[in-house]
């Protein structure tokens, strides 16, 4: 991307603009077409030279609050972060470099993560590194009948 480009003009008409243009009425729509797909590839898929992951993020988030869909929003990121960085799956072994993969994996996940749900988040995380997934697991979308359990509907 271009060094600031992102930021020049209404980036957010022009986000929405974009979406508009692929058929979709909102960000949202266009991310749930693309499932599991990281934050920065569908910031490309918009702009590859005048879109930020960042602005996709916030948008999203955005949406999410004018839905109610906070909770979702959450698990979502986390499957985004996880296909970015385990594309195999849960790792078989948690070895030094696996660990260290899935504590960034999920620090990423609590820095992006609303201060409304920074707790829930934390639960999920202990949770997840008290009984891990099996090997390969690899959610497909915010609907994860794993991360349904961990992080329910419920808006907080």
């Amino acid at each position: 991307m271009t060094e600031g480009s992102a930021w020049q003009g209404n980036w957010r008409a022009r986000l929405y603009e974009r979406v508009r243009e692929r058929g979709f009425d909102s960000l949202t729509a266009f991310a749930e077409a693309r499932p599991a797909v990281p934050i920065h590839t569908l910031a490309e898929e918009l702009g590859e030279d005048d879109v930020a992951g960042v602005q996709v993020l916030g948008a999203l988030l955005s949406e999410a609050e004018q839905r109610k869909q906070v909770t979702r929003f959450v698990r979502d990121v986390l499957v985004r972060l996880l296909s970015q960085h385990l594309p195999e799956g849960w790792p078989a072994v948690l070895d030094d470099s696996n660990r260290f993969t899935v504590a960034q994996t999920f620090a990423m996940w609590t820095s992006f993560t609303p201060e409304t749900h920074k707790e829930r988040v934390r639960q999920a995380r202990a949770a997840l590194r008290a009984e891990p997934p099996p090997p390969g697991w690899r959610p497909l979308g915010p609907d994860d009948e794993l991360l349904r359990t961990l992080l329910p509907d419920e808006e907080v």
